[in-house]
């Protein structure tokens, strides 16, 4: 068998692509292949149609030589993946009594009948490896043709889970040479993602083994690393001498890694420094105060229902100030008055949305001792954007600011 094996996974399942269930199946799938050195170049989402099931895994064994489809196994007429994988491996269908004694004898445990359609469970493709099913009654099975492996897990979560991990996983070390692939996450923040692609550089970008890749989210932009090797310790190694490349060209835009939040580090670090912060938010309360640590006693925070009453209450003419404007007064002034290390002051018109005819319909600003950062955007509180970006922009450049500041 090869040494680094492809897969590739299908999700089975007419729900699926109605967007009526979440495909949290094959991401957990992914992950546990990708622990044991599995390589996936593709995902497949079908419907139950049984011609179109087939199809996918006759597609399937021309890019992979292990196939594994999820869902389907059920009693009922809609599941179709045995009769599939038969057709797609030009074999019989065969009956099992022992199997199907065994359904049976799980029902009678459930104290439940057994209807007549689950005689179909007891169904499988000629000379298909049975993968015992003890937390549910759909069995599982593998077939191992000439084209490549085919695994069929059914698409129930737990159970896909507990066959995965307890069955399929020690079949796929048992087959193949496999070695594992590790992978860590650096967070960054304050700079953008083209920003951050060019000063890593396109050697290292390039790279296979570790290899690395960016993946952008409102305000903070991932490098992922993955490594593979024989070994998780050798992995690791690969992934150390990376992160150190990495550190050396854009060391002072990582804030952490892996599970690593922004919120967390910069709550982490105003109670490690004993720093006061007070907080003021217009339009959109709690969009950054509800995101630092409630336990942290030198935050502060207050909150308006409308900017109009920071425009009153700082007697500025709405004609005459910008929003942003607006925010840079009231965060110098607030840092002033309070008498804090640093000042957050975030304004959103609630009643505005993401296409309203307004240059600035949200703004937020930031001042520590070391100078004021601050930023206007087009969109208002109603907007889906407002929370993420003023969040994320606030959090992203109060922690540089922090650190900055050391």
């Amino acid at each position: 068998m090869a040494d680094n094996p492809n897969a590739e996974i299908i999700a089975i399942g007419t729900e699926l692509l109605l967007g009526e269930i979440t495909d949290t199946n094959s991401v957990f799938m992914a992950r546990q292949l990708r622990n044991i050195g599995v390589n996936i170049f593709f995902m497949t989402t079908v419907g139950d149609n049984l011609g179109r099931i087939a199809e996918s895994i006759r597609a399937a064994l021309n890019r992979a030589e292990i196939v594994i489809t999820c869902g389907g196994l059920g009693p009922t007429v809609d599941d179709m993946t045995r009769q599939a994988v038969a057709d797609a491996t030009e074999r019989p269908l065969e009956f099992h009594q022992s199997l199907y004694d065994s359904i049976a004898e799980r029902f009678r445990g459930f104290g439940v009948r057994m209807t007549a359609n689950n005689r179909q469970q007891a169904y499988l493709p000629h000379e298909a490896l049975l993968v015992e099913n003890p937390v549910g009654t759909a069995p599982a099975f593998i077939v191992e043709s000439d084209l490549g492996i085919i695994i069929s897990l059914p698409g129930v979560p737990r159970e896909m889970k507990y066959l995965l991990t307890e069955s399929v996983v020690p079949y796929l070390l048992r087959t193949f040479d496999l070695g594992i692939i590790v992978a860590r996450t650096l967070r960054t923040a304050g700079i953008g993602e083209s920003s951050l692609d060019d000063m890593i550089g396109a050697e290292i970008l390039n790279e296979r083994n570790p290899s690395v890749g960016l993946a952008a989210h409102h305000g903070c932009v991932d490098i992922r690393l993955t490594a593979k090797a024989k070994s998780k310790v050798e992995a690791e190694s690969l992934l150390d001498a990376m992160q150190q490349r990495l550190r050396n060209r854009v060391g002072d835009h990582i804030f952490g890694t892996d599970e690593a939040t922004l919120e967390g580090v910069v709550s982490q670090m105003l109670g490690a420094r004993q720093l006061s912060i007070h907080i003021l938010e217009a339009g959109l309360p709690g969009v950054i105060s509800e995101q630092l640590d409630s336990g942290l006693s030198l935050v502060t925070s207050e909150a308006l229902a409308h900017p109009d009453d920071l425009f009153n209450k700082l007697g500025r003419d709405t004609r005459d100030t910008t929003l942003r404007e607006l925010a840079v007064d009231a965060v110098q002034r607030s840092r002033r008055e309070n008498g804090t290390d640093a000042c957050v002051v975030s304004l959103s018109y609630p009643d505005l949305d993401e296409n309203a005819d307004l240059e600035q319909g949200s703004a937020i600003a930031i001042a520590t001792a070391d100078g004021i950062a601050y930023r206007a955007y087009g969109f208002g509180a109603r907007s889906v954007l407002a929370q993420d970006w003023l969040s994320r922009w606030g959090l992203a450049n109060l922690w540089r600011m922090l650190k900055d500041g050391d």
